[in-house]
């Protein structure tokens, strides 16, 4: 089978079989010297913080790794981190720039700008003539600066795109697909993708869409999904488990949304279908995390008396294993439009937890994709929460095949989705 990591040229192919060892090749040139440019790392552990961290670390094996990124702005923001250490063989430097709440728009922009610059300046200063630079999407300012640094400093400047850009805020309402903003974020990012030295991407629907703006350029496109922590979390009866005895919930079909409640993610259909199943009692909502929509789940729940949904906040990263195994199915929603523009990095953690996944997700996304190749769980459209209560319906009186979902997600994790094959295809798309 092919790796997702080779270059895309055309339609992109199903996962790669993971490997189980980190291995320099045995012929190869040498290996450049590698900076990391993200606004998020250690100590922020959840999403593009823990990715960053586990990808810098894994590869100061093979060889050189320099981060260059910001104090914590997310989870572990007040928290405040050394200006510069070395951590697992990593050289960190972490720059000033503003640390306001995320979840208010123009203090998010402030935080933008103010990264950006502060990663720049230290770029200039930082990075070495053939050099390899790996850039994350995010903030959207970042890569363009990056960019520029590596061709002030005679670098070659790598791309992880996690979010597509403007894709990504024309799916959440922030702008209008017609408007002259975004169609200047367009023209904008088709010339920064034209001069990437390669461009990393979490899936074949992102892959798809970022070959579109790279035409006609042959920028080499390397899909490298992220990994399933399939030695941490692995899958437990429910009827074991602390947090639902302690919830009271043990006697319940839960359906578990687990992660980020962020604007990209259909959190309205899910209030609904909620209050389109009170009448059925089996059925409970536990829903776990933050984010800027969480204070409307909250209000929802107030105010339809919503005795059928028990919102947490995150847990700690350490109780992953007993949190992911809360439920009898797990959920996983993004609005219409974002296909290819974002890959929901939490379904990995689910299948290494062998639990079926109820996609509310486009067909044709990388999650939708699995689901129907794989055969590990439910698809239904965004925004269609009566589709959604149908689908719960369905899928609680389907055991035999919810269990057999469950066994096929852990099996498609250990198969596919391993932490030692992305860094080996990591390490070839950053020479």
């Amino acid at each position: 089978m092919k790796s997702q990591s080779d270059t895309i040229t055309g339609e992109v192919e199903h996962p790669r079989v993971g490997t189980d060892a980190v291995a320099r090749p045995e012929t190869c040139p040498a290996t450049p010297e590698l900076f990391v440019a993200s606004e998020l790392y250690y100590p922020e552990d959840r999403s593009t913080g823990y990715f960053l961290t586990c990808i810098a670390e894994g590869l100061a094996r093979l060889r050189s790794v320099t981060v260059l990124c910001a104090q914590p702005t997310y989870d572990a923001r007040g928290q405040r981190a050394p200006n510069e250490e070395m951590r697992n063989g990593v050289r960190i430097r972490r720059c000033w720039a503003t640390t306001f709440s995320k979840d208010r728009i123009v203090l998010r922009l402030i935080n933008l700008i103010t990264i950006s610059l502060s990663l720049f300046i230290k770029a200039c200063k930082t990075i070495r003539p053939g050099a390899v630079v790996l850039v994350v999407s995010n903030p959207p300012t970042l890569p363009f600066l990056m960019l520029t640094a590596c061709r002030l400093r005679r670098a070659k400047c790598v791309l992880l795109v996690h979010d597509v850009y403007p894709d990504v805020l024309t799916a959440v309402g922030v702008i209008r697909r017609d408007s002259p903003i975004c169609l200047a974020m367009h023209t904008a990012y088709r010339w920064l993708y034209g001069r990437m030295h390669g461009i990393i991407v979490l899936g074949r629907d992102m892959a798809r869409l970022v070959r579109n703006s790279t035409q006609p350029r042959q920028i080499p496109i390397h899909v490298i999904p992220h990994w399933a922590d399939t030695n941490e979390i692995t899958p437990s009866e429910p009827l074991q488990n602390e947090l639902l005895k302690t919830l009271g919930l043990l006697d319940k079909f839960v359906v578990q949304y687990s992660g980020n409640m962020g604007r990209t993610h259909d959190i309205e259909s899910i209030m609904t279908a909620a209050l389109l199943l009170s009448d059925t009692p089996e059925v409970h909502f536990l829903l776990i995390g933050g984010g800027a929509q969480r204070a409307k789940i909250s209000r929802a729940v107030r105010d339809h008396q919503l005795e059928n949904v028990t919102l947490l906040p995150y847990q700690p990263r350490s109780e992953l294993p007993v949190t992911l195994n809360a439920c009898s199915a797990a959920l996983v929603s993004l609005r219409t439009g974002m296909a290819g523009v974002s890959v929901p990095s939490r379904m990995y953690n689910i299948f290494a937890a062998g639990k079926p996944t109820l996609g509310m997700v486009p067909e044709d996304s990388e999650l939708g994709l699995l689901i129907r190749q794989e055969g590990i769980g439910w698809t239904v459209p965004p925004e269609q929460p009566a589709r959604l209560a149908d689908t719960i319906r369905e899928v609680l009186h389907n055991r035999d095949y919810l269990q057999a979902a469950g066994k096929r997600a852990r099996a498609l994790a250990e198969r596919d989705f391993s932490l030692n094959q992305s860094l080996r295809d990591y390490d070839a798309a950053l020479r």
